[in-house]
């Protein structure tokens, strides 16, 4: 998870965060055309203008739906599993959904850098728009490969906000370039009084269900550190792209949610605690994916 390793995007999004219909509209349209969105008649297959074209595309593969391949994009196991007909939640119906979407976009540090690092590195406890925007820019000029301007992180910090915080219209406006994004909905990020400042709403995330945390625990150990059998809590919770960090959950909440892992997942995994360290063993392994299924079918509820 190094910086030189990794890309690093504050574009692509035309400056729209996603809406509703977007997810499984593109993942319908790649999956019937994998060049879809390189097509001239896209505008009409889509429905949408033509910077809204390049946005699904965009937010498709941040959120993981869709992955490149071949001559275009193509479903990726995840976005089959979700929004295929018949699939878990196609329209985006179960609350479940938008954390394991906020999850995808903000783990997603080569197509959203700015949601990884506000999520995991900024920890100021108020900021404005400006404050975040410059402190995203100073990070940005550290990173290899050719210099990002100001005006990238300033357009990028504007969508990202505009990704967790209601719009002052909110619902009100007509045309759907002024809906809210989905994500709205978990209350990520909040304006106190409506004013100019904003933060992040920490604590037990109450209403993330068990089911998407454990997924997240998954796919973070395996980037993490894939070889290794135990995971410290403290990891899972501190460590930047981890679920306490990209959730805002503390650490004790956390901890209380992993204690019954071995229960829920066929002693695959286990919780321990020895001199005081508190550690994640891994007895087999237990495909990420298949745990996300098997929680919907029972209610969401995993650990």
């Amino acid at each position: 998870m190094g910086v030189a390793a990794v890309q690093h995007s504050f574009s692509g999004h035309e400056t729209f965060p996603f809406r509703y219909p977007w997810l499984k509209k593109g993942f319908d349209a790649a999956a019937e055309d994998g060049g879809v969105f390189s097509r001239d008649d896209a505008l009409t297959t889509l429905g949408v203008g033509k910077n809204m074209v390049r946005s699904i595309r965009h937010w498709c593969l941040a959120a993981g739906v869709l992955e490149e391949g071949g001559d275009g994009v193509r479903p990726s196991p995840l976005g089959t599993l979700l929004l295929a007909d018949g699939g878990l939640d196609p329209y985006l119906e179960d609350p479940a959904t938008l954390w394991l979407v906020h999850w995808q976009i903000a783990s997603n540090r080569a197509r959203a850098t700015t949601w990884f690092w506000a999520f995991s590195h900024f920890h100021e406890p108020e900021f404005t728009r400006e404050t975040l925007a410059a402190a995203v820019f100073r990070w940005a000029q550290t990173l290899p490969g050719k210099k990002v301007a100001q005006d990238s992180v300033r357009r990028d910090v504007e969508v990202f906000l505009r990704t967790y915080v209601a719009s002052r219209q909110g619902r009100a406006g007509a045309a759907e370039d002024a809906l809210d994004c989905p994500l709205v909905e978990l209350g990520l990020i909040h304006q106190p009084g409506g004013g100019p400042t904003y933060q992040f709403r920490r604590g037990p995330q109450r209403a993330l269900p068990d089911a998407v945390l454990l997924f997240a625990v998954l796919r973070f150990w395996e980037a993490f550190s894939p070889a290794a059998e135990t995971l410290a809590v403290h990891d899972v919770a501190r460590q930047p792209g981890g679920p306490g960090r990209l959730f805002k959950i503390d650490e004790s909440s956390l901890t209380e949610r992993l204690e019954g892992v071995e229960r829920h997942t066929d002693a695959a995994l286990s919780y321990g605690e020895t001199a005081g360290l508190r550690q994640l063993y891994r007895r087999r392994r237990i495909d990420s994916t298949e745990v996300l299924a098997g929680a919907y079918a029972v209610g969401g509820k995993a650990l």
